[in-house]
């Protein structure tokens, strides 16, 4: 036991775990623990080192032990200490082998690590290097060559070497090389098999490897499996099984309790190797090795049993006792075989004696002391290893003190409250404590109660227990105490109350107090929790009412202003706060889960989940359907006509058959419609017969012997199924039998029906109906049109042309007698001098006109022009072509030199004439009169006139010459 004694002051009142939180543990805690080391005997630096490193307030001083016996490093050339990690130089495998244990200690106690082993690895010779008699077998046999290893310490591989360095024997089906005895198994010798064979030992720790000489090897028949294996848990177990015999035996694994082998067994080479990684319990069991060829099988059985190292799953912690007080820990490890426990007290067994009992894992000490401070290890053991728990304990003793926790100078509590003043002396053991009011001890009454732990509670709050109050705490070490006032204050005189409002609702929550006007008083606002930023949230959020009143106005409410609202009234003296609920209404949420349950080609039956009703029930519900052909959403018809709000499930009806379809829900509530729920899943109607006939029927004229009909298409929503198309009927007005023609186009609008038989303009009544696989729909109503018409079969006559201006050209023909083909009008093409056909001009005119004015022509040009009649089959033939040409265009300037006068309402206007070039047409004459933008002043009796003026020739007008000094006033009173 190591010489000192501790007292460490610190108080615990009523509850000593309460008080454990402000102790500091500073006893060794281990940072590192020492690990088994194998190390090759000759090794290059002879040098080993084996951590040990601790923590704690004073640092951790370390000691070593060798089997049990102190390492005495003072007189120890080969052993020293660094940290507290041991260094071993110039290794001997006779004095450096064995178990190893480091203690780490320091003023408040010890503890022992782990224990750890330094074990050496070495691989001597084969005893025996003669070279070794001839093994013979008959070819078809078996045969077993034996490895012995040589003594060695570590972990062995094999190998064989055939004939001759570097041809090693390759493992397959026939031949197998032992990991566990090194032994060489040929199922089925060949011929190829003949030849020296050495086995190579190599030990994976020092590297070193060795070579046998054969010697005399005793054929066997045989299959090679251990009656029993221990297996670690966690560890890679590996099972061999390999068979002699003529045809090479296959092998094969089970298990006998019949359960098959998880994912994460494998087999290896030609499964001679059965491997099971992270051994667990429930891999334990017996394992059978099955040979088999066609002349027989053999069945080899081993038990792989299931052992563990001690784990945790309980261990003890760090604890602070008061003095007399009872100490009680235990530690509970797992482990196979089951492990024992033992205890030590700074690093020594731990006897049991009088105040001190062992039993299995647990510990008890009854009326601690000082002395049993210090520091304790759990130690768990079984065969197969041990492990070590560590805590401190430290028994307190002190005078009671509240130097860390006094009584508030100031108390406050408002009136009809209930005020709570706690005593809370640090004390070991726990102190005994009593309550005065001034000078008087308080006693127990219907308002004051004294709980054991030293806590005062006094119930609805008067101004009489306002004054002074001292807490007194006493035990065997001490007495202290502990002073503060109580103040009783004022109270809210108007308080919020629970509300219900409607989304988008202004209102003001109340809150005000009475209170001293000496006292310093401010108002804020938490929602659910949350101040109230009013600078941030300035949007919906106002204080108002003043410096007595924290009003707090909410303005445009959301459905998230709904929840709690206190309002805390802070004091120089104490805290208020008063607070209500308010909740917010709004139109329901979207309602969720939209599923089509049923369709047909006119129906869908849909279900869907409600959403939030937003405080307000919903009173029913819309649906609305979206398809490729509609812009947006549209409500659609329902059975039941109108959805109340309970019911989940609804038919939509009047749907188009062979469209896809999505639909939303809308809920509504009392205070409105609330927002559509996500899309259904697109869902298509079954197909259906058209029900549904094109409509706009008509059509008429098309080239000789045809009759075109033309129809308004079906949009796709209407054709109600695949294989659409159109039903065409047709018949001579006056007979009784149709003609049809089917036209499987969807998107078809005419078609044309030819025969040499029709003859020109002949009325035929048609119809036009719509079919597709489902079968056939209704036709349009009966229509009727004509065929196609021949042109007019004679040119006009007596055509003759004049130019009227450098851009007008007059037409005229004498008008077509009566002809067999209709005459709907007359057609003048123009063109110019050597122009090519595709600059032609056109200018057609309906009616039985003779004459056109053609407009928009070149100036001084040359045309050719051609008249001919045209019906509904075109235009007929063309009269012979004549010329006419374009007056020269007029000139471009106005007259220069323009003087006026005026007398009276007379204005006169002198000008030098226009003179014309040889590109300009002759001047005519002028014209003389207001600008179309003359304006009057209807405040005056005087009238504005701008006068232009305007050149006249054979060409046409020139342009309007406006000049600015010709503004003239008339007076037309």
């Amino acid at each position: 036991m190591l010489p000192w004694k501790q007292i460490v002051l610190l108080s615990i009142t009523g509850c000593l775990a309460a008080c454990t939180e402000d102790v500091i543990f500073q006893g060794p805690r281990w940072r590192t623990q020492p690990s088994d080391l194998i190390l090759p005997i000759n090794s290059p630096d002879h040098q080993a080192t084996i951590t040990c490193e601790a923590e704690g307030i004073p640092s951790p001083q370390y000691r070593w032990s060798l089997n049990g016996t102190a390492i005495d490093l003072g007189s120890d050339y080969r052993r020293h200490m660094s940290g507290g990690s041991l260094i071993i130089r110039n290794l001997d495998k006779d004095q450096d082998t064995g178990i190893y244990q480091c203690m780490a200690f320091n003023t408040w106690g010890s503890i022992l690590s782990r224990r750890a082993s330094i074990q050496f690895a070495y691989l001597e010779n084969f005893k025996t290097q003669s070279v070794r008699s001839a093994v013979n077998v008959r070819e078809g046999q078996g045969v077993v060559l034996l490895c012995g290893a040589p003594p060695h310490s570590g972990e062995l591989t094999f190998a064989w070497i055939f004939n001759e360095y570097p041809y090693s024997v390759q493992q397959d089906s026939r031949r197998f090389v032992s990991q566990e005895t090194g032994s060489l198994y040929i199922a089925k010798v060949e011929p190829s098999d003949v030849g020296n064979y050495t086995c190579v030992v190599n030990n994976t720790v020092t590297k070193e490897k060795v070579l046998s000489v054969m010697g005399e090897y005793e054929p066997k028949i045989e299959v090679h499996f251990p009656d029993s294996i221990p297996a670690a848990k966690e560890s890679v177990v590996e099972l061999e099984c390999f068979a002699l015999g003529n045809p090479v035996p296959e092998i094969s694994w089970r298990r006998t309790s019949g359960v098959p082998f998880p994912s994460k067994v494998k087999m290896k080479n030609s499964n001679a190797v059965l491997e099971v990684p992270n051994f667990q319990q429930e891999d334990a069991g017996t394992y059978e090795c099955i040979a088999e060829n066609r002349r027989g099988k053999n069945v080899a059985r081993g038990r792989i049993s299931f052992h563990a190292k001690p784990q945790w799953f309980q261990t003890v912690a760090d604890t602070a006792k008061s003095i007399e007080e009872n100490l009680f820990w235990e530690c509970k490890a797992s482990g196979k075989p089951k492990p024992s426990y033992s205890w030590l007290k700074n690093g020594e067994q731990l006897m049991v004696e009088g105040r001190v009992q062992i039993e299995n894992g647990a510990l008890s000490i009854t009326a601690l002391n000082l002395s049993d401070s210090g520091m304790y290890q759990c130690v768990a053991e079984n065969k197969h290893g041990s492990i070590y728990s560590s805590a401190q304990l430290m028994v307190l003793a002190s005078a009671p003190s509240f130097s860390r926790s006094p009584l508030k100078a100031l108390l406050k509590a408002r009136s009809g409250s209930e005020v709570t003043l706690e005593c809370k002396p640090q004390a070991s053991p726990p102190a005994i404590s009593l309550w005065k009011k001034g000078n008087e001890i308080l006693q127990r009454s219907e308002r004051i109660t004294l709980s054991p732990n030293g806590t005062l509670k006094i119930a609805n709050v008067t101004k009489r227990d306002a004054g002074g109050y001292m807490c007194i705490a006493k035990n065997q070490f001490g007495t202290a105490s502990t002073t503060g006032t109580l103040l009783v204050t004022g109270k809210i005189t108007m308080r919020p109350t629970n509300m219900e409002i409607i989304v988008g609702e202004s209102i003001v929550l109340p809150c005000q107090i009475a209170y001293d006007p000496a006292l310093d008083v401010s108002f804020s606002w938490a929602f659910n929790g949350q101040l109230i930023d009013f600078q941030r949230d300035s949007d919906h959020f106002e204080r108002v009412g003043g410096t007595i009143s924290g009003d707090l106005m909410i303005r445009n409410i959301q459905l998230n202003h709904g929840g709690k609202y206190v309002c805390v009234i802070d004091t120089d003296v104490e805290s208020l706060s008063t607070s209500a609920i308010l909740v917010v209404k709004g139109p329901p949420g979207p309602p969720d889960k939209v599923a089509v349950e049923e369709i047909t080609d006119s129906t869908a039956q849909l279900s869907w989940t409600p959403g939030s009703d937003n405080g307000s029930p919903i009173t029913s519900y819309i649906i609305q359907a979206r398809t490729p052909f509609t812009v947006g959403w549209q409500a659609v018809d329902t059975v039941p006509e109108v959805i109340s709000g309970n019911m989940l499930t609804a038919t939509v009806v009047s749907l188009n058959a062979w469209v896809e379809y999505e639909f939303r829900v809308v809920a509504r509530n009392a205070v409105g419609l609330g927002e559509p729920s996500p899309a259904s899943a697109k869902t298509r109607t079954e197909d259906a017969v058209p029900d549904t006939a094109p409509t706009d029927v008509g059509g008429g004229g098309g080239a000789k012997s045809e009759l075109v009909i033309t129809w308004e298409p079906l949009p796709e929503e209407l054709q109600n199924g695949e294989d659409f198309g159109y039903i065409v009927a047709l018949r001579p007005v006056g007979t009784v039998t149709w003609t049809r023609a089917i036209i499987s186009t969807p998107g078809a609008s005419r078609y044309v029906f030819r025969n040499d038989t029709i003859q020109p303009f002949s009325p035929f009544d048609i119809k036009v109906g719509a079919y597709n696989k489902r079968g056939e729909g209704p036709f349009s109503s009966i229509a009727t049109v004509f065929s196609a018409e021949e042109v007019p079969s004679v040119a006009p006559k007596r055509v003759g042309a004049r130019s009227l201006s450098a851009s007008q050209i007059e037409v005229i023909w004498e008008a077509l007698p009566g002809l067999p083909e209709r005459v709907l009008g007359y057609e003048v093409v123009y063109w110019e001098d050597g122009t090519k056909p595709d600059t032609i001009g056109k200018v057609r005119i309906t009616g039985n006109y003779t004459q056109v004015n053609i407009t928009g022509l070149k100036a001084d040009t040359a045309y050719y022009l051609s008249v001919a009649a045209f019906n509904t089959a075109g235009p007929g033939p063309q009269s012979a072509p004549i010329n006419s040409t374009t007056k020269k265009p007029p000139p471009d300037r106005g007259p220069l030199n323009i003087q006026w006068s005026m007398i009276g309402s007379t204005l006169t206007l002198h000008w030098d004439p226009v003179v014309t070039m040889e590109t300009e047409s002759k001047v005519t004459g002028y014209l003389v009169g207001p600008s179309p933008t003359q304006s009057s002043d209807s405040s005056s009796d005087l009238d504005n006139y701008l006068i232009q003026i305007k050149v006249l020739s054979e060409g046409g007008e020139g342009m309007a010459f406006l000049p600015s000094s010709y503004l003239l006033l008339f007076d037309h009173r």
